[in-house]
């Protein structure tokens, strides 16, 4: 009974500590996915409002064409009337009041223009920096490693408009270490991330006969 007591336990063990084991790892892989997410997420936010900014540009450039058309095609047809009926006194106003009209259709012209450049405004507005470009700033600015928690703290502190997670800023970083324009060090159970060197431009110019 003891011998089947002991190998009971030790099978139990056994199982106990795969279960364990596949259990921080099925944690650890939702942590992943869930920071992919907020990180396309985050992507998706931000082409939804470029969408809008250019859809806003287009109808306003779109909308000056026809209204340039049209004055085009009223400052036409007045000296049309007056060259076919050239005895009548009444033209005149017609003419006058032609020119009114055009004059008046002047303004409805100017104001795509304006909405033109309120949307290119917007468009400057969109044009901060990402958050790719915003971390590799932070990482060449500092002198030690820092940790995901740390970019997220410093970060959110100089850009209070903005939502900053530190899943979405781990995620990031380690798309900065797949492209080799970040570091990844480890001490102990935390990981600290540094600025990639600069590459040494070639010195070909040296080389040149004529500046010798």
């Amino acid at each position: 009974m003891s011998e089947n007591q002991a190998s009971s336990t030790a099978l139990t063990s056994h199982y106990l500590a795969q279960i364990t084991g596949d259990l921080e790892g099925n944690t650890k892989e939702q942590e992943r996915i869930g920071a992919e997410v907020e990180a396309l997420q985050e992507q998706l936010r931000t082409l939804r409002h470029d969408h809008t900014v250019l859809v806003n540009m287009q109808q306003a450039l779109g909308s000056a064409g026809p209204a340039a058309e049209t004055v085009t095609e009223d400052a036409v047809s007045v000296p049309r009337q007056a060259a076919a009926e050239p005895k009548r006194s009444k033209p005149k106003k017609t003419a006058a009041a032609g020119a009114g009209k055009a004059a008046s259709k002047k303004p409805a012209a100017k104001a795509p223009s304006l909405t033109a450049s309120k949307a290119a405004k917007g468009s400057k507005a969109v044009g901060k920096p990402s958050l790719v470009e915003l971390i590799r700033n932070h990482l060449k600015q500092q002198n030690e490693p820092r940790s995901a928690a740390e970019i997220t703290s410093a970060l959110t502190q100089a850009h209070p408009d903005r939502t900053i997670k530190t899943t979405v800023v781990r995620t990031t970083v380690e798309g900065l270490v797949a492209k080799s324009h970040a570091h990844r060090t480890k001490q102990g159970s935390s990981v600290f991330y540094t600025a990639a060197a600069p590459t040494a431009a070639p010195t070909t110019a040296k080389q040149n006969p004529a500046t010798a």
